[in-house]
């Protein structure tokens, strides 16, 4: 290490002793930290000292996040270490922590939110949001503030909530700093951009006597700052999902064999769902029940070539991805997103293929339609639908967007499967417009055969979910309501409770087609029952009788006992649809409470948001 290191051994071993022990997102704000320091290098052309809160009379900067899954959460962990790194005073709070009546005495405010569903934002931003958008909200004259909203093109109302932030905080007479940035599902480059250009709008409003003092340059001090940084950032909210030993991540994933591929879907089923059982032997990856695998996937072979043909390009011609020099077909099938039609790729190929056809489609006052067309098409639909002039290589991929990770929620629990991870998945197939269509991840999952006969591994990662975990307390009652494959967390929530001999009553609902095929993990939830480590379970099969039966109309038939065990401190965890089923459950519950707690619509509705508050209702809808 010495021959190819520029630090010395005991710079090495401090440097070894700061990150032994951090949580992937303690890394997270290390690196944002890092990349401060590295700035402030660059500005003033030496190391710079930084305090663990900035300076006593830098400005007071405030970082608000609104996270489903963890994303805005990770930039605005870099965005605070970023801030500190230039010198100022910086408090971090997720929106569902933070009191609404302190925004009006915030006078600078960075802001990261996801959106979730139809342009609705987190469930732990709700509260905030409202606020916002309520009369109750103040005046911000005098505040400045920048925007970032994550999203996904592919949907409709893309960065909806960002947008909707933006838009209201200028509405009370606060300032822009820097203009909104929306970023797609490919995040990391906007949102470094924008932290880079928020934290240069900051600068001229520092006082003088935030000037840095140099340091000596010791790797003692350097360890120091360090130290101080990380105490005082609060970080590792989530909880330690990848060691310090383990280096893998999103970009560097593991290559997990895959050790059991069962088909849980009964024969005749209208469904075909597999469960997954991958090794996490030697890799270091830890994770905790209510995270998520995150899959590295492939677009499929026969898609990829048919495109290229349509396109008549040489599928070995080389391109320039993110970070490495590709030959088109490589590219086509590991480095982007060929499936997911969204506005953003037609208003790129319509200028493309000088399309009036397309333009008039993108116009206003045509989203039903475009609605329409966008259902069920891909790429290659496109292509094939509006041929373009000849085209370049680097003209086309210019128009696609990055190929994302899918996320699985995790169906096992550690504590039970030490060097295991399992996944539950339902395969996606179906024709549409005249062509087979394959789900990217779904397909190529199910179809793939076991280790020991193939070899056959997948690229993961942990993906932490802070939204989505077991209570605390061991005692605490726990309600699960997971149809489909919203199922899986909910194996790994009752295979921990029951591994760590935790005496909390536990309740599943759980609802699907059909009972006779598609009744997912039957044995183990009957052995469960029988072991008393499910306490109740109730099941909606739809198909099974003349009129639809599902989960919400057996939580409206459990009302008395749903609130009774609210009353008694229960925990509530909805899994699954997010258009539909989560809707209707929530629904469904509000009944429930004013039904049984006899209180007014108005009064149930402000208990569900007090359980939220409380973390005593958390969700993992898609």
């Amino acid at each position: 290490m010495q021959e190819t290191s520029p630090l010395n051994v005991q710079q090495v071993q401090l440097l070894s002793q700061l990150v032994d022990g951090l949580s992937a997102e303690q890394m997270a704000w290390v690196r944002g930290f890092l990349a401060g320091i590295n700035h402030s290098v660059r500005q003033v052309g030496h190391p710079v000292a930084i305090a663990a809160t900035g300076n006593a009379s830098a400005p007071q900067l405030t970082i608000l996040y609104g996270s489903q899954t963890g994303h805005a959460q990770e930039v605005a962990e870099q965005a605070k270490a970023r801030a500190m790194a230039a010198g100022f005073k910086v408090d971090l709070f997720a929106m569902g922590d933070y009191k609404a009546s302190r925004v009006k005495h915030d006078k600078l405010l960075l802001v990261a939110v996801s959106t979730q569903g139809e342009g609705e934002p987190p469930d732990d931003a709700r509260d905030f949001y409202d606020f916002l958008h309520s009369d109750k909200a103040p005046r911000l004259d005098g505040t400045r503030f920048a925007v970032l909203g994550l999203g996904d093109s592919s949907y409709e109302k893309f960065c909806q909530a960002g947008k909707d932030f933006d838009t209201r905080l200028a509405a009370l007479g606060a300032e822009r700093l820097v203009s909104r940035v929306d970023s797609d599902v490919d995040y990391d480059t906007p949102a470094e951009r924008w932290i880079d250009d928020a934290i240069e709008a900051l600068k001229p409003l520092k006082q003088s006597a935030t000037s840095q003092a140099s340091t000596t340059g010791t790797a003692a001090n350097l360890m120091d700052s360090f130290t101080l940084a990380a105490l005082a950032g609060g970080v590792g909210g989530r909880g330690t999902t990848a060691t310090a030993e383990s280096r893998y991540s999103r970009k560097t994933p593991f290559d997990a064999p895959v050790l059991e591929n069962i088909t849980l879907s009964g024969r005749g089923s209208s469904k075909e769902v597999h469960h997954l059982e991958l090794s996490l032997e030697g890799s270091g990856l830890t994770y905790a029940p209510g995270d998520a695998l995150g899959v590295i996937v492939k677009n499929d072979a026969l898609l990829v070539d048919e495109l290229i043909d349509t396109l008549a390009l040489d599928p070995q011609a080389t391109t320039t991805t993110h970070d490495s020099t590709l030959s088109l077909r490589d590219a086509f099938l590991g480095a982007y997103d060929i499936t997911t039609l969204s506005r953003a790729f037609l208003e790129k190929y319509a200028v493309l293929a000088e399309s009036t056809e397309l333009r008039t489609l993108l116009s206003a006052g045509n989203e039903a339609e475009l609605r329409d067309y966008l259902y069920g098409r891909d790429v290659l639909d496109v292509v094939r639908q509006f041929p373009a002039r000849k085209l370049k290589a680097a003209e086309f991929v210019g128009t696609l967007r990055t190929l994302q990770p899918r996320l699985y929620s995790i169906a096992s629990s550690m504590a039970a499967n030490p060097e295991a991870v399992h996944i539950t998945v339902g395969a996606v197939r179906y024709d549409s417009h005249g062509r087979a269509r394959r789900g990217v991840a779904s397909t190529y999952l199910a179809d793939i055969a076991d280790f020991a006969r193939t070899g056959a591994s997948v690229p993961v990662y942990i993906e932490a979910n802070r939204n989505f975990k077991l209570p605390q307390d061991p005692h605490a009652p726990v309600i699960m309501i997971g149809p489909g494959t919203g199922i899986a967390p909910f194996r790994a929530f009752v295979e921990e409770r029951q591994a760590l001999d935790a005496p909390g009553k536990n309740w599943l609902f759980f609802g699907d087609r059909n009972f006779r095929t598609d009744f997912l993990y039957q044995r183990e939830w009957q052995r469960y029952v029988k072991d008393g480590v499910l306490t109740k379970i109730d099941l909606a099969f739809s198909r099974d009788t003349e009129e639809k039966v599902y989960v919400q109309h057996r939580l409206r038939a459990q009302g008395k006992a749903v609130y009774e065990w609210l009353q008694e401190g229960a925990y509530l965890y909805v899994c699954g649809d997010a258009e539909h089923m989560a809707r209707d459950v929530h629904t469904a519950l509000v009944d429930v409470i004013a039904e049984h707690g006899g209180l007014s619509h108005e009064a149930a509705a402000e208990y569900m948001k007090t359980l939220q508050r409380e973390k005593r209702y958390q969700r993992d809808v898609y």
